[in-house]
Order: C-alpha cells, then sequence, then structure tokens
C-alpha cells in the first residue's frame, strides 16, 4: 500500500512501516496518510490531504502508550483487516468570500486581545442574540467537544453541534443545537478573526462582515480512532485527569 507520511520524528517509524510492506509515495498516488505525533498532527493530515484515509499513530517519543496501543500493534491491527474505520464530520466557516474546513471546530475571536468583540448570532434564520459582548463564539463537532468547547462550557456532547461563547460579559447560553443547523454571526464591532481547528490560514473580519458555520456533507475517514485517543494512554500522560471530572463521565471507569 501506498502512503504518505506527516508529522515530526518520521525515521522512528519508516523501519517499522517497511516490515509490513507499506511504501512511501512522493506522488499523489497515496492511498492511506499516517499521521504520526499528536491530535494536531492528525488534524493537519486530514487538511493536507482531505479525503484520503488516515491512520494517526503517537509519536512514542513525546507520548508514551499504553501496552495495548503500540505503534506496532496498531500496525498489525490494520494491516490484518481488523482496524475500524471512523468517518468524523466536517465543518465549512464561510465568511469574505472564502472557506475553512475543520474537523474539531471553528471560531469566530476578537483580533485585538485588549478589545472585545461584539456580534450577533442566528441560528436556522432566528435571531439568537442581538449583541453578545466577549472574546468570541465557535461552532464545535462531536469530536471537538473534548477540545476547545470542553474546555470553554466544561461540558461535552455525544450529537449534534455545540455553540460555545467565549468570555462573554453578559450570561449567555452555551447550546448543543441539530447538525443540520447554520450558524451565522455578524460582526457589531471588530477587528475579528475567524480559525478553523489548529490551520495556520485564517480570515480577518471586521464591522459588518457575515459569517456562515456549518456542518458539511463531508467527512474525514479515520482509522483506530479509538486506539489513537485511548483513555489509558491519555492518562499515562495527563495524570491530572484522574481528577477531571468531565473526562470520567466521559470514559466511566477510567478514573478508578
Amino acid at each position: 500500500m501506498k502512503i504518505k507520511l506527516v508529522g515530526k520524528n518520521l525515521d522512528d517509524i519508516r523501519p517499522i512501516l517497511s516490515r509490513f510492506g507499506f511504501e512511501e509515495t512522493l506522488g499523489n498516488d497515496a492511498e492511506l496518510i499516517i499521521a504520526h505525533g499528536g491530535d494536531g498532527t492528525m488534524l493537519e493530515a486530514e487538511r493536507l490531504y482531505p479525503g484520503i484515509p488516515k491512520l494517526p499513530l503517537r509519536d512514542a517519543g513525546t507520548a508514551p502508550l499504553c501496552r495495548d496501543h503500540a505503534n506496532y500493534s496498531q500496525l498489525q491491527k490494520f494491516i490484518s483487516g481488523k482496524a475500524t474505520a471512523s468517518l468524523l464530520p466536517k465543518l465549512a466557516g464561510i465568511a469574505n468570500g472564502r472557506t475553512l474546513y475543520g474537523i474539531n471546530d471553528i471560531f469566530v475571536h476578537n483580533r485585538e486581545r485588549v478589545s472585545a468583540l461584539r456580534y450577533r448570532v442566528w441560528i436556522d434564520d432566528e435571531l439568537y442574540a442581538n449583541e453578545i459582548v466577549g472574546d468570541g463564539a465557535g461552532v464545535s463537532t462531536v469530536h471537538g467537544s473534548t477540545a476547545y468547547y470542553r474546555s470553554i462550557t466544561h461540558s461535552i456532547f455525544k450529537v449534534g453541534l455545540g455553540l460555545a461563547f467565549s468570555n462573554c460579559t453578559a450570561s449567555v447560553d452555551h447550546l448543543v443545537v441539530s447538525d443540520k443547523s447554520v450558524i451565522e454571526l455578524e460582526i457589531v464591532r471588530g477587528p475579528g478573526i475567524m480559525v478553523a481547528d489548529n490551520a495556520p490560514d485564517t480570515i480577518e473580519l471586521n464591522e459588518g462582515d457575515r459569517i456562515k458555520i456549518f456542518q458539511t456533507g463531508e467527512y474525514a475517514k479515520i482509522f483506530n480512532l479509538a486506539d489513537f485517543m485511548c483513555p489509558a494512554c491519555r492518562l499515562l500522560r495527563h495524570p491530572h485527569l484522574y481528577e477531571d471530572k468531565v473526562f470520567n463521565a466521559a470514559w466511566p471507569g477510567r478514573g478508578e
């Protein structure tokens, strides 16, 4: 199988990959993208090579792995046809004639850190808030709900889309809406910036600019995602999660 590699310390895994018969290609004929690193590397791999299946592997040199999820074991699982494929829905954010895509989330932030952003919010063409003052707002997928969305709301969700408001001056409820919903924002006072996942590409926003965020019909196909996101492996890297009630609620029994 022809593959492309994305990430750091790639020479650490090339010998293992060759033993399984993978052939690294520099052309456009890759059948699989292997992302070697962390969550950000997986997001980068999908951004660079959308539509091609991904197999994410943790960089064991920087992220300890539990005994069940060594890279060799995960590759053996994939080659033997036992790897499960997950389809992660993708978000689109449109503003100023440009579009950004994300697997985790799309956020609108204040561009000047010393000045709050003022904006309006519509959900499915219905005005939700005439003016919100704060650092910004964002839409998250279920997969992204354990990332930035969780740090803002201290919660996660299992279906739909999450709408989170960062550091608002007034009480505004975070929402979980249908995955068919369309969220629109209008900048009342900027400047602002729209970002998607960990992408370096951004869209600058100014007063009067409108943003539309929604779930597309496209998906990222990721193999062995449950192994890559293994709670036991994560606890090796972040022991403090034993005390994290949200984490333990998402993974019952893992904090015991």
